[in-house]
């Protein structure tokens, strides 16, 4: 894991504007979806993407946001794809949400790190 002073700096650079259709693809997400976990339209993401620029600071901190608690779900859940299959269906302990959704803000994401524990510790569904 990166310090997090490695970390801001990578944010205010920006992380590759291709990643976003990763995410999408990942996670099976509608255009909404993309839009909301990045905060900006799927035409300003695939210009971007096109013109080979970087996210803007915002969604570089939610796509590190997302990849950290996709780290923890693969420590969790022993795989790439059962983290993501979970991260992409509704959860009873979240409250009906979708964890991947809540990953737009911090609250959200503390969230879904606190049942991800209690699932890897036993203690829920």
């Amino acid at each position: 894991m990166l310090k997090d002073a490695e970390r801001l700096r990578q944010f205010k650079e920006g992380f590759s504007a291709h990643l976003f259709r990763v995410v999408r693809v990942t996670f099976d997400l509608p255009d909404r979806s993309v839009e909301t976990l990045f905060n900006a339209s799927i035409s300003t993401l695939e210009r971007r993407r096109r013109e080979q620029k970087n996210l803007d600071p915002i969604a570089s901190e939610r796509l590190d946001r997302i990849a950290s608690i996709c780290h923890l779900g693969k420590e969790v859940f022993a795989s790439k794809e059962a983290t993501a299959i979970w991260m992409s269906k509704p959860n009873k302990a979240l409250g009906g949400s979708v964890p991947i959704l809540l990953c737009d803000t911090e609250i959200g994401a503390r969230q879904v790190r606190r049942v991800l524990h209690a699932l890897e510790w036993g203690n829920a569904t």
